[in-house]
């Protein structure tokens, strides 16, 4: 499944990027490494990639740099791996459009774990079909989203929601409902993950529009309207 697919680490730590590259051939994937933000630009600017592993303190460039750079020009899955664990460091990054956090020291299978969510969500067989709510029209097969003939530009993790949402319209989610749907995992209650995706949707839909999309229920969740 995983054949052909190539990640980039960029990690200064030797030791931390090694056992990273351990860890990936597990599930039979080639991964490149990158010692610095300046050098991980570069390996980004002449390869091709699936994911990227990137830690925040870097030299040359910093990892929120390297966010900012990199979905200016596109939308490849990146999860952190950072030591930095305060929640204000996480909800930061995922609002400049990291799609998923790990913090450090990590377990093993929480990496793998989230690499393969990670992958599978950019590898959903191609379909023809177009979900429309209102003015939003969501295309599976590209992966795009538009917003009263506006594009809306996504990262995975908030395409992946707001499919989800548009999916089941005037459905109410729980935070639990959304994570374990989309990173296939054990919600555990405490991650800010999904209220940032979602606060992220809801500024850029604002950006274009003032009707109101996304509602919260509260002691609830989140449901399209």
């Amino acid at each position: 499944m995983n054949e052909g697919k190539r990640i980039l680490i960029i990690e200064d730590d030797q030791e931390i990027s090694k056992l990273l590259s351990v860890i990936l051939t597990k599930l039979e994937l080639d991964s490149i490494v990158a010692y610095s933000g300046t050098e991980g630009l570069l390996q980004l600017q002449n390869n091709k990639f699936d994911l990227i592993l990137l830690d925040l303190m870097l030299p040359g460039k910093s990892g929120e740099e390297l966010i900012k750079k990199i979905r200016e020009e596109n939308s490849i899955p990146i999860i952190v791996i950072s030591a930095k664990v305060d929640i204000e460091n996480k909800v930061h990054v995922l609002k400049m459009g990291a799609d998923d956090y790990i913090t450090k020291p990590f377990n093993q299978e929480e990496v793998l774990a989230r690499v393969e969510v990670q992958l599978r969500k950019s590898s959903i067989p191609s379909r023809t079909a177009q979900n429309v709510w209102r003015g939003l029209k969501i295309k599976p097969e590209k992966r795009s989203v538009s917003l009263e003939n506006n594009e809306l530009q996504l990262t995975n993790a908030e395409f992946d929601i707001l499919s989800l949402f548009v999916s089941h319209p005037e459905h109410a989610f729980s935070k639990r409902e959304i994570y374990e749907r989309i990173w296939k995992g054990t919600y555990l209650g405490d991650d800010n993950t999904i209220s940032v995706h979602v606060s992220n949707l809801r500024k850029k839909i604002a950006e274009i529009t003032s009707d109101e999309y996304i509602k919260t229920l509260w002691g609830v969740g989140f449901m399209l309207v």
